[in-house]
């Protein structure tokens, strides 16, 4: 065989990227370390799959999560490969089923159930309804973005678990306090009102898109042959994805690859279910696991602190991942009260390079900028070095990106700190079965997401009066490869 069909662009595979690429499994999981080529991966995979395996193009079908992936993956096929692929999120997948099947839906406004949400709620408050004391009562003690955050959350994830109206039957039977009976009952409300919403317009949201795709599906309607099917970031699929997927599997008979890392799984509010990438040889028999795990982002240093921080719960994959790079101190604590001055003094040592400063929550970034900065929807323009590239993002957001230093804030020990102490409200395990018994599991994961985004070191700005639980760990264990700075 000729060795070219592993180059993609003046690059090589790797000996282990060219095994699952060559692998003819029927159903092929790859457990992917950060910065170990995925997408060269996949690439390499479909090239294979239609120069050597000889599949038609058409009969290939690439999914990822966003949008912007799926773009950017097809435009790579365009343009090394010139290959038209089939390359879809899952709803835009959903979207093009169900329009094949008839043409006449919309698709709701994203944010039409919390206007919904907030519409009801401030009707209770300006009118004396049954449930106006109650809300009156339950705002005393709670944010009111709290309580639309939790409404929406449930019925997102009572949508993304396949359940209907019959369930909240079942939901009722549970033995919790009168407070969370009264918010269920609140939620079934705002469930019916939504959905009487969406009928009366013939609209379908996210979650409804994909369920009524997975019913025709599952009905036999015949919607497109595929011979292959490649899923990225598969550590994110929630049960509904999983039943669309299996259910052209069930029809097509085609050939499944999937690519993710369990380190990496950060999005459980949205019904991510990490049991179907820890347990995939339970729902794919006839399977194979393989790894790639030369990461060509991040230092071997690096990757041994944040390995070995997300491998303390021992429900994660055990994986060593390896890399040619070295730098002795990748972590950078810098200790201050002083949250502005400190991100100047930092930004003011670094010349000619990408920054991506990393949040918690949406708002971080507001608690320490200052007037040498302005802000542009992501973008950070710092006047006395105006040539800086610099963006904020939430670490949620900035999965899947790279950048030459990472500046990561709100270390903090408080509720909305990192980890994010914010107690999970009982009546959402009715609607996510997928707590797990270590402490702060999913905000171990999200923090091995932000020290992995660097190509160099992590600044890391510690509030040095209440340090986050992480950095305390960070300093326990791995104090060699640490630089302290205070400020």
């Amino acid at each position: 065989m000729d060795k070219n069909i592993f180059a993609i662009n003046g690059y090589y595979l790797d000996n282990e990227q060219i095994k699952a690429v060559t692998c003819n499994s029927k159903y092929l999981l790859i457990n992917a370390g950060a910065g170990s080529g995925k997408t060269m991966t996949i690439l390499g995979k479909i090239n294979y799959l239609i120069k050597i395996k000889h599949i038609n193009p058409q009969n290939i079908l690439c999914i990822s999560f966003t949008q912007e992936a799926t773009t950017s993956l097809k435009n790579k096929l365009l343009k090394y490969f010139n290959y038209d692929i089939d390359t879809f999120t899952f709803h835009k997948l959903s979207l093009n089923i169900i329009r094949s099947y008839h043409q006449n839906i919309l698709i709701a406004n994203p944010n039409l159930l919390n206007y919904i949400i907030r519409e009801f709620i401030n009707y209770n408050l300006i009118n004396k309804t049954s449930i106006s004391k109650f809300i009156k009562k339950y705002l005393l003690k709670n944010h009111l973005d709290n309580l639309i955050k939790l409404i929406e959350t449930f019925i997102n994830l009572h949508k993304a678990n396949a359940k209907t109206y019959k369930d909240f039957n079942t939901y009722f039977r549970f033995n919790y306090s009168y407070t969370n009976h009264q918010i269920l009952k609140i939620i079934l409300i705002i469930y019916n009102l939504y959905q009487i919403e969406l009928k009366s317009t013939n609209s379908y949201d996210f979650n409804d898109m994909i369920n009524y795709a997975t019913q025709l599906i599952a009905k036999n309607y015949k919607y497109k042959r595929y011979d292959y099917i490649i899923i990225d970031e598969y550590q994110d699929t929630s049960l509904q994805r999983f039943k669309l997927i299996k259910a052209i599997l069930n029809q097509t008979n085609a050939n499944l690859m999937v690519v993710g890392d369990d380190f990496q799984s950060i999005y459980r509010f949205t019904g991510c279910d990490l049991k179907l990438f820890l347990d995939f040889s339970k729902f794919f028999p006839n399977h194979q696991i393989m790894s790639i795990t030369n990461t060509y982002r991040n230092a071997q240093e690096l990757i041994n602190i944040a390995g070995n921080f997300i491998m303390q719960n021992p429900e994660q994959i055990k994986k060593k991942l390896k890399s040619s790079i070295s730098i002795p101190k990748p972590l950078k604590l810098v200790y201050t009260s002083n949250f502005s001055n400190s991100l100047e003094k930092i930004l003011d040592s670094i010349d000619n390079k990408e920054i991506l400063i990393l949040g918690r929550n949406n708002n971080d970034i507001k608690e320490i900028l200052n007037s040498n900065f302005i802000v542009h929807k992501d973008i950070l323009l710092y006047k006395k070095k105006p040539n800086l590239i610099i963006k904020y993002l939430t670490v949620h957001r900035a999965k899947g990106l790279e950048s030459d230093i990472v500046i990561i804030i709100n270390l903090s020990n408080n509720i909305n700190g990192f980890p994010t102490q914010i107690p999970n409200i009982k009546i959402l395990k009715l609607v996510n079965e997928l707590e797990s018994n270590y402490p702060y599991d999913e905000e171990r994961r999200l923090f091995y997401v932000a020290l992995t985004r660097t190509k160099t070191i992590n600044y890391l700005l510690v509030n040095k009066k209440i340090e986050s639980i992480f950095i305390k760990e960070l300093k326990r264990h791995y104090i060699d490869n640490i630089e302290i700075i205070k400020m």
